[in-house]
């Protein structure tokens, strides 16, 4: 049997996406409408927010660590948590946890170096760009990378936490993107990260003007692989 996948949510257009991927493409793994067991907790994304924005990462820890203890009592197996800017607090539950996680920004990282990408642009929340969390693991895989400037980064910001989260993708924002995407193009970047779980609903890799790191999808797939590994 497959191994039971808990989801630590957070925000719930990214946590729905990464649901839906496993559920999905677990059918080509596992046959027509099989994918392996998963549970989800989520507790409201204004919990985590107030934690976020008073920059109190032992707080979102906390949340995490409640949320993977409920879904270690509902069975899961292993964590996952489709949420790039609180993995922040990673290390402040990972060593303590019931259960083992796989990491958003090395699956990633993974990634990037079996399509031999060489400069990364790393899109998200200001929080995220503006954080140790990708910075980290792509130094780590020997992967060089790029933010956009202080003004894109809080527009980037602006349009995750007053539309994407609120399931609004326009098309206003979506040329934006585009817009910061060619820019990192321009610095040599290879590929962009979407590295806030909700930006592949409105950014594809159709649209981009670069080759995508879906961080949403990304996750979910190792997600499977682990689970009927």
């Amino acid at each position: 049997m497959p191994q039971h996948i808990g989801i630590v949510a957070c925000s719930a257009e990214g946590a729905a996406l990464c649901y839906r991927t496993v559920c999905l493409e677990g059918a080509q793994l596992l046959g027509q409408h099989n994918h392996p067991e998963i549970s989800l907790h989520n507790y409201p994304l204004s919990q985590y927010m107030q934690h976020v924005e008073a920059d109190d990462w032992a707080g979102v820890a906390e949340l995490m660590m409640s949320s993977s203890e409920k879904l270690a009592r509902a069975g899961a197996d292993f964590l996952i948590c489709p949420d790039n800017t609180i993995h922040q607090a990673f290390d402040l539950v990972a060593h303590r946890s019931p259960r083992p996680w796989l990491h958003i920004a090395q699956e990633v990282a993974n990634e990037a170096k079996r399509c031999h990408y060489k400069r990364l642009g790393v899109l998200g929340t200001r929080y995220l760009m503006e954080g140790p969390v990708y910075p980290e693991r792509l130094k780590a895989s020997g992967l060089e990378y790029r933010t956009p400037g202080p003004m894109e980064r809080e527009k980037i910001n602006q349009i995750v936490f007053n539309e994407l989260v609120n399931s609004q993708f326009t098309a206003r924002s979506l040329a934006y993107f585009t817009e910061v995407i060619r820019a990192l193009a321009d610095e040599g970047c290879d590929a962009v990260v979407l590295g806030c779980t909700e930006i592949p609903l409105l950014v594809t890799p159709d649209s981009s003007p670069l080759p995508t790191l879906d961080s949403t999808r990304l996750l979910a797939r190792a997600a499977l692989r682990k689970a009927v590994s």
